[in-house]
């Protein structure tokens, strides 16, 4: 076997091995929906091979299940959905006022009727607030995110838990929809450091990571000073064709804490 046989078999080996490597990984991020959630969502969204909305848990009030923040001339100012008074799973969780969509509408119309690319994205977003009749908050969120992740051209799949068998234990019932989906990884965010019990998913060959939000640009956003914790639609409407690059062109290289076995 000559020297550039041997050159050829191990370009072989590096070019198809890699690829095989990469069929068997698999990245998972579990999270509840949220309404019109922020960029930091999406982004984490667009991060993981499979996301599943966790919304087979406790509703929690002044939460980002049923409301976020918009820009306005007066300040950042948030958009909620009512929702009745009994709190429930976040997916038995109703709304309580079918008008709302036609007043949320009616104030983002308002926000952003000056913004450079509110036009280009009119027709998709008054077709769901003007004619959803949506009764559950889960999937008045799900519809939205689906809508979303069109605009931002994030193509990860979208499952829920409940599409799972759901054990005890809050580490232990993430660990192990993790292992159900076929994951290898697990990708949370860093508030989750308080409470997950790590060694349940290493134990089991899973690598945890934890989500960096830091380093997210600021882009061209009406009425100033400029505010981060708002909507993903306010990045849309000012960035258009551009939102997903501020999403992904960080100041700095995002760093994700890795944990493995």
């Amino acid at each position: 076997m000559n020297f550039t046989t041997v050159l050829l078999l191990l370009f072989y080996f590096y070019l198809y091995g890699t690829r095989q490597l990469r069929s068997f990984m698999k990245k998972i991020s579990i999270l509840q929906s949220n309404y019109i959630a922020w960029k930091g969502y999406f982004d984490i969204i667009q991060k993981v091979d499979e996301f599943i909305l966790y919304d087979d848990v406790q509703y929690t009030r002044s939460d980002w299940r049923n409301r976020n923040k918009i820009k306005t001339p007066n300040g950042p100012a948030w958009l909620t959905i009512p929702v009745g008074k009994h709190y429930n799973r976040i997916d038995e969780t109703t709304i309580s006022d079918s008008g709302w969509g036609k007043k949320h509408w009616s104030t983002l119309v308002n926000a952003y009727k000056a913004a450079p690319y509110f036009k280009d994205h009119k027709d998709i977003f008054e077709n769901f607030y003007l004619n959803t009749n949506e009764k559950y908050l889960s999937l008045v969120n799900y519809e939205l995110i689906t809508i979303i992740n069109k605009i931002l051209g994030i193509n990860t799949k979208i499952t829920w838990s409940t599409d799972y068998k759901l054990i005890e234990g809050k580490s232990a019932r993430l660990a192990d929809l993790v292992m159900q989906a076929g994951g290898t990884e697990y990708l949370t965010g860093p508030s989750a450091k308080s409470y997950l019990e790590v060694n349940l998913f290493t134990d089991n060959g899973i690598k945890v990571s934890w989500m960096d939000y830091s380093g997210y640009r600021e882009y061209h956003q009406l009425h100033p000073p400029f505010e981060h914790a708002v909507t993903v639609l306010d990045l849309i409407f000012n960035e258009g064709p551009n939102a997903m690059n501020m999403i992904n062109d960080r100041e700095q290289e995002p760093l994700e804490i890795l944990t493995s076995k």
